[in-house]
C-alpha cells in the first residue's frame, strides 16, 4: 500500500511539472516575443488601407509577431476572429471596432483568459471601462467640429447655406461623433443640413448617395463627407450631373489621404480635416506596456491638422499616405 502511494504522489508531480511547463505566457519561458492578435474593420478605404500598412509595418520593427484579421466590415467577423485570439493565447489583442455597441461578451471572454485588449482608431460604447486597457485614436467629435468651425467662418455674410451630409458606416464611432461635433459648430448659425444619408465610408457608396441627393434637392451649396473616399464618389456625381465640384458646391472631408489631398490642391475639395491612420508605432509601444504590466493612459489622442488648397499642394509631394 506505502509502494502505492508513493508512486501515485510521485505521478501526480511529475503531471504538475509537465502542466506547468505547458501553461502560462502563450510565448513560452523560453521565447519573449510579443504575439498580437489584430481585427481590422476592412479595407473600406485609402485611410484604412494606410492604418493596415502602418500596424503591420510597426509590428515588424518592434519584433511583435501580428496575428491579422480583416472583418470586411462585419462586426460577427470581428466577434470571431478576437474569440480566434482567445484560444490562441495571444498575449494581447487589438482591434477597431466596426460598430461602437455589442462588444462586452466577446471581451470579457478575453478578461477572463487574462488577454488585454487595446482599442485603435474607433471606440466602444460600454459601461465596463474594464474591458480593454486603453484607446489609442483620434479625437473624432473635434474633426467634426473643425469641419464646421471652418464652414461657419466661410459663410459670414450669407443668407442661409444647405448642407448634405455623407455619413460614415451606422452605429461607427467616426460616423456618430463626427456628426456630433459638426452640428455643436453650425449651431446657430446660417448653416442648415438638409439631407443625411449613409455612404458606408466607400467611394461607391459616396457616390451613390450623391446621385440620390442631387435628385431630391436642387439647391446644395455643400457637402460635408465624414471622409475623403465618400467624397471622391460624390465628386463624381456633381460632375456627371454637370455640375463643378469646389465651385457649384463646395466639399469638405475627414482624413487626408493622398487621394483626397491631390482633390483638394486640384480646387475639386475646399477643405480637409485630418484623421492620421499612421498608429502602428504608438499601437506597438502601448503593447509592450500593457503585456509588461505596466500602466498606460487610458485615452491617447492622435494629433492631427487642417488643411486648405494651399497647404495641401505644399505637403503633398511628401504625404506618406
Amino acid at each position: 500500500m506505502l509502494r502505492k502511494l508513493v508512486a501515485a504522489a510521485a505521478a501526480v508531480s511529475l503531471f504538475g511539472a509537465l502542466t506547468a511547463c505547458g501553461s502560462g505566457d502563450s510565448s513560452g519561458a523560453a521565447d519573449d516575443t510579443i504575439t498580437m492578435g489584430f481585427a481590422q474593420v476592412g479595407a473600406e478605404s485609402g485611410w484604412r488601407t494606410a492604418n493596415t500598412k502602418s500596424v503591420q509595418e510597426a509590428a515588424e520593427r518592434a519584433g511583435i509577431e501580428l496575428k491579422f484579421s480583416d472583418a470586411q466590415q462585419k462586426q460577427e467577423n470581428q466577434i470571431k476572429a478576437i474569440r480566434s485570439f482567445v484560444q490562441q493565447r495571444v498575449d494581447v489583442i487589438a482591434f477597431s471596432p466596426v460598430v461602437e455597441t455589442g462588444w462586452d461578451t466577446v471581451l470579457l471572454e478575453a478578461q477572463r483568459a487574462g488577454i488585454p485588449v487595446i482599442l485603435t482608431d474607433r471606440s466602444i460604447d460600454s459601461d465596463d471601462t474594464s474591458l480593454y486597457e486603453t484607446f489609442l485614436g483620434s479625437d473624432f467629435v473635434e474633426e467634426g467640429r473643425k469641419a464646421g468651425a471652418w464652414l461657419v467662418e466661410e459663410s459670414q455674410g450669407e443668407s442661409s447655406v444647405n448642407v448634405v451630409e455623407l455619413e460614415g458606416t451606422t452605429g461607427a464611432a467616426p460616423a456618430i461623433d463626427r456628426h456630433t461635433g459638426f452640428a455643436e459648430a453650425i449651431a446657430g448659425s446660417n448653416i442648415e443640413i438638409i439631407a443625411s444619408q449613409t455612404g458606408d465610408f466607400t467611394r461607391s457608396g459616396g457616390k451613390q448617395v450623391m446621385e440620390a441627393f442631387l435628385k431630391a434637392h436642387d439647391d446644395i451649396d455643400v457637402v460635408y463627407s465624414h471622409n475623403d473616399d465618400m467624397g471622391l464618389g460624390a465628386i463624381e456625381a456633381i460632375e456627371a450631373a454637370g455640375l463643378t465640384p469646389g465651385e457649384d458646391i463646395k466639399l469638405i472631408t475627414v482624413d487626408a489621404v493622398k487621394d483626397g489631398m491631390q482633390a483638394l490642391a486640384d480646387g475639386r475639395i475646399n477643405f480637409i480635416v485630418e484623421c492620421n491612420p499612421l498608429l502602428g508605432d504608438q499601437l506597438m509601444e502601448l503593447a509592450k506596456k500593457v503585456v509588461a504590466g505596466e500602466e498606460v493612459p487610458e485615452r491617447v489622442v492622435v494629433e492631427e491638422t487642417t488643411f486648405t488648397q494651399e497647404q495641401a499642394a505644399e505637403v503633398l509631394p511628401d504625404r506618406k499616405y
